[in-house]
């Protein structure tokens, strides 16, 4: 265990990470997503392709990948200092985010899944467009069931990444010298992962993904759009507030 004056340098250098991060994502990503959110009011009005959708989507994901470049560094710090107990607690959270998984998509009927994936979806759509329409809901819950979402497939990945991410911590405390290698290589394998099949099965879920928010959009009404167009440049103005606090 740690002594009093350990824990408190140990707490000190996670605050100066944390805060060296977050100053830099406030700096150079806030902005940029900003822009993004101007974008896509820009598109809002009109009908979109399922191609336009996932070009908007990539432009998220290299946000993400941005930012988890810029952490490889404090989180090699931090793995570095991960105590037996630490590791287990993060054994002990992966269990309960797999137990919920399973409650949720994998131990219910199908028919009960595809009902909580719909409201799920359906909470998060009507953030934009406000209350969708009966057709609207049903268009929703069809191209969910068409979609190629597999949980058990999709929990192996899980269970996989965690079980990566457990053995990459203990083989860079073993071999600190190795650890940032080590560290970039395990958030590498999350967005091409070396499981025989998932990079595939991820691309047809992404694109099938775009479909239906192109699909949906399109199916929209003008006050629906402007709903869309609003809430939009609130965030907008949102992101900009945090970029520039003063």
């Amino acid at each position: 265990a740690l002594r009093p004056n350990q824990m408190a340098a140990w707490i000190a250098q996670v605050r100066a990470d944390l805060d060296a991060f977050f100053a830099w994502h406030r700096s150079e990503e806030l902005p940029r997503l900003a822009e993004l959110l101007r974008d896509w009011q820009r598109l809002a009005p009109d009908d979109v392709s399922a191609e336009q959708v996932c070009t908007q989507f990539a432009r998220v994901r290299d946000s993400l990948e941005r930012g988890a470049a810029q952490a490889v560094a404090p989180l090699t710090r931090l793995a570095l200092t991960l105590s037996p107990a630490q590791l287990e607690h993060l054994a002990r959270q992966q269990a309960k985010s797999n137990r919920e998984f399973e409650d949720d998509f994998i131990k219910p009927s199908p028919d009960k899944v595809l009902d909580r994936r719909t409201e799920r979806a359906q909470d998060r759509i009507e953030t934009f467009y406000g209350r969708l329409s009966d057709a609207q809901r049903q268009l929703l819950r069809q191209q969910l069931a068409a979609s190629p979402f597999d949980a058990p497939r999709t929990q192996q990945e899980r269970l996989a990444r965690q079980a990566d991410l457990q053995q990459t911590l203990r083989q860079a405390q073993a071999d600190p010298s190795t650890a940032r290698q080590r560290i970039q290589a395990h958030m590498n394998r999350f967005t091409d992962s070396p499981t025989p099949g998932y990079n595939a099965y991820l691309q047809a879920s992404i694109q099938h993904g775009c479909r239906q928010i192109a699909l949906l959009h399109n199916s929209t009404t003008p006050a629906q759009r402007q709903r869309a167009v609003t809430t939009l440049k609130q965030y907008e103005a949102d992101l900009r507030t945090l970029a520039n606090p003063g």
